[in-house]
């Protein structure tokens, strides 16, 4: 995800709760006289991931000689307009090239997105994908400051969220956007009561000045980077801040960074109505009956019924918890994601038709950041904390009412939800940097920028934007005509093959390819 999907929610107080052998990404500490550049990381093996990370087991080895994944704390300043300052550590995690050393290039550093998906453990997680990118580079990600182990954003309890969750995210009346609005007050009041102290330093540009520290502690010379969707805008907002560094980097599921926060928005309503339009057309194009409408419109007004129906009425869904209008539409989105979750929208469907909630609030969950267990990430406060951090608009109710008819025309399924999204900066404690990111990045290295056609999260568009602001001679665009969000974990060999020749042997592919 690029922006908040209505992600408003919150999260127990990580840092009290933490081991005190893991407080280290949690303090704050002298750092004067220090040179940052010269720390030695101490890698060792990763410990389980913490509850503002996910939880779940420690990461198990990949195959090979050096296939253990090792975590370390970089520090960093709290505050890069004082360098000398007080530090925060970053949460850090890495495996070892799998190919000849004499080869090695250096160390990949990946954002996966978000903002505020914990790297540290989503790259463990997907770490087989990248098998042949590891055959010549450390494979390395981060949690990035506000997130997971990095001096994590904390607002609001479990119980809390729950609760906060089950509001009504479409107001109808008055009554209901009171509510809406008091409980997105009470979110914001608890951030700031919370963790006051890192979100003015949680902005992107923070983030790229951390990428430039990593990179050289690191050893590298140049800063050989994957960005994935939020982190596409990570990479280019370091590209603008240091072109000359640049190496080798790819950018996947691509935000467009010529958006105002309200356009950005906007864009992902379409881009959730153009998937949920290709699940349906695909659902009816089986061999057998779609179980969930006759034909592509059936399935789409059998969904914007359900969802009315649920507004005035929800059903079970994991006890004692209800799915909501609300609930069903963040768990038909998160569906959306990837293609080999539309069999689950499928079920999640027919189970909502007959009365069961279940499966449509296990994705619901997924997008939100709740575990089996009941226990959050911080998923959500890092990325309502950076998100508001770095974009400028503030919007009132009545600028909802304005642009309501405009997202409602671009999804009647999620129109309706992403405007009223808009009012999840409206308290900030902290103003936002700007209306869009500047990512220009005239005389950088060549950046490989790639956009899926059926991207719900960031539309297809953005990646010609991307390749238009970085400049001519940097952004290269390639398409892939595909389906959910990012196209290198497609496995289409067309942008593999793209990827792997840029990353491993400096190939730049033609700019306008297009995949398949």
């Amino acid at each position: 995800m690029s922006r908040p999907f209505r992600l408003r929610a919150a999260a127990l107080s990580a840092c009290a709760l933490l081991l005190p052998a893991l407080l280290a990404g949690c303090a704050e500490e002298d750092g004067a006289g220090q040179d940052l550049t010269r720390q030695k990381l101490d890698w060792t093996a990763c410990p389980a991931p913490d509850e503002a990370q996910g939880g779940g087991a420690s990461p198990s080895p990949l195959p090979g000689a050096r296939g253990q994944w090792e975590c370390a704390t970089l520090k960093a300043p709290l505050d890069w307009d004082d360098p000398d300052g007080d530090t925060i550590g970053l949460a850090l995690i890495r495996v070892r090239s799998s190919g000849p050393r004499s080869e090695r290039i250096g160390s990949l550093i990946f954002n996966f997105g978000g903002p505020g998906g914990s790297g540290v453990t989503t790259l463990p997680a997907f770490g087989q994908d990248y098998a042949t990118l590891r055959t010549r580079y450390d494979l390395v990600s981060f949690d990035p400051r506000g997130v997971g182990r990095s001096a994590p954003v904390t607002c609001e309890d479990d119980q809390q969220l729950d609760e906060h969750f089950q509001q009504d995210g479409t107001p109808d009346d008055s009554a209901e956007r009171t509510e809406l609005l008091e409980g997105t007050e009470e979110f914001n009041a608890a951030c700031e009561n919370n963790s006051g102290r890192i979100l003015p330093h949680v902005r992107t540009t923070d983030a790229a000045r951390d990428l430039d520290l990593m990179r050289q502690v690191l050893g590298d010379d140049k800063l050989y980077y994957f960005g994935i969707s939020y982190g596409t805008e990570l990479g280019g907002v370091y590209a603008h801040l240091f072109p000359d560094t640049v190496g080798r980097a790819v950018f996947d599921a691509v935000v467009d960074p010529a958006q105002n926060y309200e356009q950005a928005s906007l864009g992902q309503a379409r881009g959730f109505q153009r998937a949920l339009d290709n699940y349906a057309e695909d659902c009816v194009s089986q061999v057998e009956e779609c179980p969930v409408g006759d034909s592509a419109q059936d399935v789409k007004d059998r969904i914007a019924r359900l969802l009315r129906d649920l507004d005035r009425r929800p059903v079970p869904g994991i006890l004692p918890r209800q799915l909501t209008e609300t609930m069903a539409t963040s768990g038909i989105a998160q569906a959306l994601y990837s293609k080999d979750f539309w069999p689950f929208l499928t079920d999640g469907l027919e189970q909502a038709y007959d009365g069961d909630g279940t499966t449509l609030m296990v994705l619901a969950d997924s997008m939100n950041g709740r575990g089996e267990n009941g226990e959050y990430s911080n998923l959500v406060p890092a990325n309502v904390a950076i998100n508001c951090a770095d974009a400028r608009p503030r919007y009132t109710p009545a600028d909802v009412e304005r642009l309501l008819p405009e997202f409602r025309k671009a999804s009647p399924v999620f129109g309706d939800f992403m405007a009223w999204g808009l009012i999840t900066c409206t308290d900030w404690a902290v103003p936002g940097a700007a209306d869009h990111p500047d990512v220009s990045a005239p005389g950088a290295a060549p950046i490989l920028v790639i956009g899926n056609t059926g991207d719900p999260a960031t539309p297809y568009e953005g990646a010609r934007s991307m390749a238009k602001a970085l400049g001519e001679g940097v952004g290269v665009e390639l398409t892939y005509n595909g389906q959910g969000h990012g196209a290198y974990n497609s496995e289409d060999r067309c942008v593999r093959n793209a990827v792997h020749g840029y990353l491993l042997d400096g190939e730049v592919p033609e700019a306008g390819t297009v995949c398949p």
